[in-house]
């Protein structure tokens, strides 16, 4: 957090001040590490090893906060008697289709029910790829509560299941797996319980150390088990913080760039399943909680888009695409491999260096038709037909490269209106500074006028295949000589408006019948009253400690989510020190600190009605409002595709065996074999020792994920001014490295070069008896810029998590020898001997 999140570090600096004890986990000592209280060096791709170890410890010494998790959590929900655990099965989970690598869930879902995904069955009548990207977790189908069993003694109950599924995750296991000692495991666990409770709590900080990975999703996962068992979610102090690198990583998912999700992620409609509006209302609709209000969702937003959007014309409903399968990035690009995919726009990344398998992104960038690149300068990715690596080894011929490449010169953040949406779902807004310069244009502008000229070109068409388009909402209005779109106006439409045109205060205002329009229904509120709610920016002197008029969260500004769990079921505050949102018996509503993240005048003792649907469904005690039976989920039976319990999985590609199943890696994990995507052998597989060393890459505090923002400025540049490696001093005796020389590191894809750096940093771990090194590989650099090198990203393979199709780039293996690696064929010549040599 320190290295590569550095001013939002200041603010854990001044909790290490007040008393808060800092530990960092990471494979390398970094700034972060300096500043902590304990560093715990760890093998990358291992770190639910670790966490399970955290949960088994709470749990075999009954530091688990048991009033929280019976209240709060399904910990007594009773599972299917079909179920079956890892424990039972080496290490995969009961349902798993071995052709398909998939599972059926069925058996995991609670007894006599149904437990149905948040956003609902948005993958119903799909399967195989169609299936992918279910998300979420809530609706229950069966119409009573599951069964449950408040003595937690039932044998399948979730908490017994929980036992036993960690109840190998020892300290010794961790210390094998891991690499960390068993005292220093045992510091960890006996703080963590220590700082939790009803008088404490404890807080997870994660970045993409922690998604990057073939099982990214149950890494975090996991990190939520261990804080609902000891009551750290919901409460002031507690909860897991993600840390985003860019400032509004948080806003592109929330009104989304992702493939599989609508604004507030609603689902995408398939083409099957979702045939009209009501049938997507139905099948994403769980009876309990407040997807259950879905139906306002998905209405209000077709409204937003289309104006003309009514119930005659099934409020547009057809206009939306459909999804037919996984059209993430890294599926589109191998479409684009095979000729499948004509053009593409890349707006604000650079795939030639920020990908995973970087060549295989260039190569397919090659077979496109077209190609729209918006940057600040000429990134790799708008220079690959003339100065890739491949241009070097003849893999690629410019002359052969029929790819038409358009750049446009994008403009700053500082040379805009608009807002930023960032880790704590916080919107603040930013004034433009100054104008941009020349042709640079902000995003917005680009795609309003982009936008306008292509209804200009389809109107004189009169097609009806074009309304879809033509019918859009796209009347914003535009000022200065360049004709600058008003953000404001955007964040208007995003926060919606009633029948009259008013601006709505909160998304419990949205109606289904059409009458009003919200283009995301978690942010409606941001524009209430008609103020710009995310431009505030009150002193914190002059207001409360939470801060509420600095900026505007979603939704409906509440600054901590679930903290109706900041009480007891009886609406008393856990304790007077951490005391957040409680019920006020004599006002009859909740009230405190914070904005309840409840229904206002629903008190704790309230017990729904027969037939009550929705928010009116759950319990006064139920806080998990957007979970359908109301509580945390330490199990998961619905949403997601790779198990309901996070379990021990070692990466694609490691030099280790996994030493708790059969089960090598995530067997749900994707997997992409191909002459551009090749693998190094895993342990136990003939050829695993040509590639011994583990290989992660990382972040540096002057340069910025790709470098295509920072290897051009000269003051950045000379911070750092050339592509390194880490390595240990004894990696460096065994391999003959020289610190300041040059190493060539190579796996199966190809083999790039870059500076030494011996040192300490990157210690060697003793794992399964036998001592493990490790290189640490910085992913910033590319050919363009003022520093120019070697991409890291090259190194890694196309390997992904199952639910968010995530790549794995923080573990893999690889070998390094000394000197600079060869030019031109050559390269070709030693990767192919490796391959030989690995059997790859």
């Amino acid at each position: 957090m320190a290295e590569c999140h550095p001013v939002g570090f200041q603010w854990v600096m001044e909790a290490q001040e007040r008393g808060a004890k800092v530990i960092h986990v990471d494979p390398r000592f970094t700034r972060t590490s300096a500043m902590a209280d304990l560093h715990v060096p760890i093998r990358p791709g291992t770190d639910i090893a670790f966490l399970g170890g955290i949960i088994n410890y709470i749990l075999e010494h009954d530091r688990w906060f048991p009033e929280y998790v019976n209240a709060y959590t399904n910990a007594a929900t009773i599972i299917s008697d079909d179920f079956r655990d890892t424990e039972d099965l080496d290490g995969v989970f009961s349902g798993l289709d071995t052709e398909s690598c998939s599972y059926d869930i069925t058996s995991w879902q609670y007894k006599g029910m149904e437990a149905q995904a948040a956003a609902g069955k948005r993958e119903a009548g799909a399967t195989g790829e169609q299936a992918h990207g279910a998300h979420g977790s809530g609706g229950l189908e069966g119409g009573e509560p599951p069964e449950v069993d408040h003595t937690l003694q039932h044998p399948n109950c979730v908490f017994q299941l929980l036992r036993k599924h960690y109840r190998r995750y020892t300290p010794e296991i961790v210390e094998e797996t891991c690499g960390i000692p068993r005292d220093v495991f045992l510091e960890v666990a006996e703080s963590l319980c220590a700082n939790s409770g009803r008088e404490r709590t404890a807080a997870f900080v994660y970045s993409v150390g922690w998604t990057q990975h073939t099982v990214g999703v149950q890494y975090i996962r996991t990190a939520a088990i261990i804080q609902l068992l000891l009551g750290n979610i919901g409460r002031p102090g507690g909860g897991i913080m993600a840390l985003r690198g860019h400032a509004s990583i948080q806003g592109s998912t929330d009104i989304p760039t992702l493939f599989n999700i609508l604004p507030g992620y609603l689902p995408m409609p398939h083409p099957h399943a979702h045939q009209d509006h009501a049938t997507y209302v139905e099948l994403n609709s769980p009876r309990t909680g407040y997807w259950g209000k879905m139906d306002t969702y998905i209405t209000s937003l077709l409204k937003a888009w289309w104006p003309n959007a009514s119930e005659q014309n099934d409020y547009c409903f057809d206009y939306l695409p459909r999804i037919t399968g996984d059209h993430s990035t890294y599926n589109t690009m191998l479409g684009m491999l095979d000729g499948k995919v004509e053009g593409f726009f890349v707006l604000g990344e650079n795939p030639a260096v920020g990908s995973s398998n970087s060549k295989l992104q260039r190569l397919a960038m090659s077979k496109l038709k077209w190609l729209v690149v918006r940057d600040f300068q000429e990134i790799e990715s708008a220079s690959f037909w003339h100065d890739a690596p491949e241009i070097e080894t003849g893999e690629l011929k410019t002359e052969d490269i029929a790819t038409e490449v358009f750049f446009m010169p994008a403009a700053a953040h500082t040379e805009k209106d608009g807002s930023f949406t960032n880790t704590q779902r916080l919107l603040q807004w930013h004034h433009q500074a100054v104008e941009p310069q020349g042709d640079c244009r902000s995003e917005l502008w680009f795609m309003y006028h982009l936008g306008r000229k292509i209804r200009e070109k389809l109107g004189a068409r009169d097609d009806p295949k074009d309304r879809a388009v033509l019918d859009l909402r796209w009347d914003y209005p535009t000022h200065g000589e360049i004709e600058e779109p008003s953000a404001e106006a955007v964040l208007k439409e995003v926060n919606g408006w009633d029948a009259d045109g008013r601006p709505l205060s909160s998304y419990t205002e949205l109606k289904a019948d059409g009458s009003t329009a919200c283009g995301c229904w978690i942010y409606c509120g941001c524009y209430a009253d008609g103020v710009n709610q995310a431009a505030r920016r009150k002193p914190g002197e002059a207001q409360s400690w939470v801060a509420p008029e600095w900026g505007w969260a979603w939704p409906a500004n509440r600054r901590i989510l679930y903290n109706r769990a900041s009480a007891d079921p009886g609406g008393k505050p856990w304790s007077e020190r951490k005391k957040y949102v409680w019920w006020d018996a004599d006002e009859g509503r909740w009230t405190g600190a914070d904005v309840p993240d409840f229904k206002q005048d629903k008190p704790p003792g309230y017990v729904p009605p027969e037939g009550a649907n929705a928010e009116d469904a759950l319990r006064g005690d139920e806080p998990f409002i957007m979970q359908a039976d109301g509580r945390g989920w330490l199990f998961v039976p619905s949403g997601l595709t790779d198990g309901p319990f996070p379990t021990h999985y070692e990466p694609h590609e490691s030099p280790v065996r996994n030493p708790l199943y059969d089960q090598q890696a995530n067997p749900a994990r994707e997997r992409f074999p191909r002459a551009e995507n090749r693998y190094n052998p895993s342990a136990g597989a003939p050829g695993a020792n040509v590639f011994p060393y583990v290989m992660t890459t990382y972040r540096l505090t002057e340069h910025h994920t790709a470098g295509g923002m920072s290897r051009s400025l000269p003051y950045l540049a000379e911070l750092q001014p050339e592509m390194f490696c880490e390595v240990s001093p004894e990696l460096a005796r065994e391999r003959k490295l020289e610190h300041g020389g040059w190493a060539t590191i190579v796996s199966s894809r190809t083999a790039i070069e870059a500076r030494v750096m011996v040192t300490d940093r990157i210690p060697p771990l003793r794992v399964q008896g036998r001592v493990l090194h490790q290189v640490g590989l910085p992913y910033h650099w590319g050919q363009r810029g003022l520093s120019t090198g070697d991409s890291a990203n090259d190194l890694f393979p196309i390997a992904l998590d199952p639910n968010v199709h995530i790549q794995e780039v923080k573990a893999a293996t690889c070998d390094i020898r000394p000197g600079r690696r060869p030019r031109g064929p050559q390269l070709l010549r030693l990767v192919d001997d490796y391959r030989r040599r690995a059997g790859a």
